[in-house]
Parts: C-alpha cells; sequence; structure tokens
C-alpha cells in the first residue's frame, strides 16, 4: 500500500483536495470556543491514529485542512515527551533572515520527501480559547514544524515553497527517516 493511500485510510485529505489551497477561516474567539475545542480535539485523534501506523522522530502536525475542515487550527507534535502545541488562528509576525533547508515530508502527500528552506526563527502570535492573543517564539526544527502547519491554514504546501529547480523525491530514495533534522551548533 502507498504511504498516501494510509494517510487517506486513516482520514487525511490528499494532494488535489481544493481545501488544501484554501486559506482556513479563523475562529472568532471566545464566541466560537466550543467549536474550536472541538476541531482541535478531531485533530489529536487523526493525529493518534496517524502516529500509531508511522513514526516521526522529527515531531509530526496536523492542520484542520487535512482532515477536510477549513478552520485555522492545527496541532503540533514536537519530537521526544514535548507537550503538543496548539495552534488557534496562527499568524507569523516575524521569521529570521537566516534560513536552512531540510527535507520535509506532509501527510497530505506523503509518498514523497522535499527539501524545503525555511527560517531558522519564527514569531508567531496565535489566539487562546478566551481571545487573548499570546506570542511564542520557535526556533530551528520546531520553527520549521510550526510553519509548515501554518502554510497549510494559509492554503500552501511545502512545494510552494521549495526552489525551483528542486523537485520532492520518492520516499523510497529517502534516507532520513527515523533521524531528527540535523542543525549545526550556532
Amino acid at each position: 500500500m502507498r504511504p498516501s493511500q494510509q494517510m487517506r485510510d486513516l482520514g487525511v485529505v490528499q494532494h488535489g483536495a481544493g481545501i488544501l489551497t484554501e486559506p482556513a477561516r479563523a475562529f472568532d474567539l471566545p464566541a466560537e470556543g466550543d467549536e474550536a475545542e472541538r476541531i482541535t480535539d478531531e485533530l489529536f485523534a487523526a493525529m493518534e491514529r496517524v502516529g500509531q501506523v508511522h513514526p516521526f522522530a522529527k515531531g509530526m502536525g496536523i492542520a484542520a485542512p487535512q482532515i477536510g475542515i477549513g478552520r485555522a487550527t492545527a496541532v503540533v507534535q514536537p519530537p521526544g515527551d514535548a507537550s503538543a502545541i496548539i495552534l488557534l488562528n496562527p499568524r507569523i509576525t516575524d521569521r529570521s533572515d537566516e534560513t536552512d533547508e531540510q527535507f520535509e515530508g506532509c501527510l497530505s502527500f506523503f509518498d514523497v520527501r522535499g527539501l524545503v528552506p525555511r527560517p531558522l526563527k519564527i514569531t508567531v502570535e496565535t489566539s487562546a480559547l478566551s481571545g487573548e492573543i499570546l506570542t511564542t517564539v520557535y526556533e530551528r526544527g520546531l520553527a520549521r514544524l510550526i510553519h509548515h502547519e501554518i502554510d497549510h491554514l494559509d492554503g500552501f504546501l511545502y512545494t510552494a515553497r521549495m526552489r525551483t529547480e528542486v523537485e520532492p523525491i520518492p520516499v523510497e530514495e529517502y534516507r532520513q527517516t527515523g533521524r531528527a533534522w540535523a542543525y549545526e551548533e550556532a
């Protein structure tokens, strides 16, 4: 079974579906807090299903459009035992000029991996269920994961970030499964 078919069977919307290229609709918080919580719970359930069939040494994330819901929420599970990060109405407000290029995968087209340049540091504003705005700075691998999911909510796939002369490679040729992204020490 192809990896993309496995993800489809687990309820992950696949490449080519229109919802993946449409900006997600923001929540009106706190008024839509119950709806935001319900969709976030669905994301956690989907992440649990996916995590039972595939290990994610680099961490993983899933955005509401990937389960067929066009709302602005995503969940990111950092590598290791760190707590999951819930992104409600996230918005990148600052990014470092310094970037790096690493391979990424996407649950919505899991048959390939792509070499994607991203900033090494991003500042993200998110909403709490109360409507309060929270600001967090993410770096390196976590910045990459968060940026990837925010892209989903903005209607972008990682292929839109790849250099034009670079093509995704088949997952069978990818040799870094099970290993964390590598970063040079500063």
